[in-house]
């Protein structure tokens, strides 16, 4: 497709891909493998950092919940979407590099620091989003969206081999100039959004006398009474928050996870985190083409059933070799649940509607996630506390609780694959 593009345009949009190239180190560093776990063991330790982390999640998720109708409705009535993303960028950059100040018993400033680079960071994605039109055609959105999803997943892992060789030939001294090295990272894969890439689309004009963040949420209100008629959408809604929560968890924590149940030291989980995101790649893949030859439903379906099963086996294995191999498989069918979650929707709504559908999904989902975080934190304090109390040694406490938690995001996942059994396929062709 990029060949028939003339110079101008073919520069347009790989500045787009690039973008995405930069802020996937973040979410590989910070979100995934060095920071999460730097935070629970170094910075805090124990369950109480496991604690704090989903806190400081879920502290930045509800914040972008409620600014990111407002922020929606800026992007869609103005014609300052990357204004707005250079300051949400520049947002999540500084903090990022601000992470390097913190060390061991830093507690506010590691939360602070990173849920106002987390708020950056979500915040800049809202605009990011919002530019795909300004880089495709309707006939190419599919196939622009998906390339800067799996060049993003090329400069998450590339970030991770960077901050992985001074970390192994130095040790964990270095672990705090991984933060610095992300930031770098971001800002220079960053720069060419800002230069080249063009709002084309002029902006629909606000109503006269509507204030911003009144006006969002009247259109919130108004998306919600078109999609409550559509029954199957609201089904699949409801399947989607929940087995979103359970991938957000697992997400989130997996560094955590592997540290405290496997002793995994950090050159282990960035070589694990790359891992995962290779094996994401082939699994986003796979189930793009079993969507495209059956349907996104049962392209889902399988995912959340491959996903369930590797995480029973945490409860069964011993061994850090079997982690990695769980690790794979879960990659493989996690990315593969997230990139066909979102073509579930254009074979439920309407064609009319296939973009106000995306959008209250999009807000949906944001406003759900600090939910699974604050689960997953509080089960696995309050039962390490538990075992604590009765006698059990603090590290088998600790794990033991952990455990708990993740049966917690196995019960999101079960429950959202269950409600999305109930959905049928293709249904917004009968409703129409």
């Amino acid at each position: 497709m990029d060949r028939r593009l003339d110079k101008p345009e073919k520069r347009s949009r790989w500045s787009w891909y690039f973008y995405d190239f930069g802020n996937s180190a973040y979410a590989s560093v910070v979100l995934l493998a060095v920071y999460s776990a730097f935070f629970k063991n170094a910075v805090v330790g124990g369950a109480e950092g496991t604690r704090l982390w989903g806190v400081s999640v879920g502290i930045a998720a509800i914040i972008v919940a409620v600014i990111s109708p407002i922020l929606g409705t800026i992007a869609d009535f103005t014609k300052s979407k990357k204004k707005l993303l250079l300051v949400f960028t520049g947002i999540s950059i500084v903090f990022t590099a601000m992470l390097f100040f913190v060390g061991k018993g830093d507690v506010f400033t590691g939360m602070l620091f990173f849920i106002l680079a987390e708020i950056g960071y979500r915040g800049a994605q809202v605009f990011y989003d919002a530019l795909l039109t300004d880089v495709s055609t309707p006939e190419s959105i599919g196939f622009v969206s998906g390339k800067g999803w799996a060049v993003g997943m090329i400069g998450g892992i590339i970030a991770l081999l960077i901050v992985l060789l001074p970390i192994q030939l130095v040790g964990n001294s270095m672990i705090p100039y991984a933060f610095l090295i992300t930031a770098a990272f971001y800002l220079l894969s960053a720069v060419p959004t800002f230069l080249w890439v063009k709002e084309r689309h002029e902006s629909d004009p606000m109503p006269e006398g509507e204030k911003t963040v009144v006006f969002a949420f009247k259109k919130l209100a108004q998306t919600f009474r078109s999609i409550k008629s559509y029954k199957e959408f609201i089904k699949y809604m409801i399947a989607f928050l929940i087995y979103n929560d359970g991938i957000m968890m697992l997400m989130d924590f997996a560094a955590i996870i592997g540290a405290t149940l496997f002793g995994m030291e950090q050159t282990q989980l960035i070589l694990f985190v790359i891992v995962i995101q290779i094996a994401g790649t082939f699994g986003a893949l796979l189930f793009g083409r079993i969507s495209d030859k059956k349907s996104s439903k049962e392209a889902i379906l399988l995912s959340l059933i491959v996903l369930i099963a590797s995480l029973t086996e945490l409860f069964f294995v011993k061994q850090l070799i079997w982690f990695f191999v769980i690790g794979f498989i879960a990659g493989f069918s996690l990315s593969g649940a997230q990139a066909v979650s979102r073509t579930m929707v254009s074979q439920l709504a309407p064609a009319t509607k296939t973009t106000e559908f995306y959008g209250f999904l999009s807000v949906a989902g944001r406003t759900s996630t600090f939910v699974g975080p604050l689960v997953f934190g509080t089960i696995s304090y309050r039962m390490s506390n538990w075992y604590l109390n009765h006698g059990h040694e603090a590290l088998q406490a600790e794990q033991t609780g952990l455990l708990w938690a993740i049966g917690s995001i196995l019960l999101f996942l079960i429950l959202g694959a269950l409600i999305l059994l109930l959905v049928r396929r293709k249904a917004a062709l009968k409703q129409e």
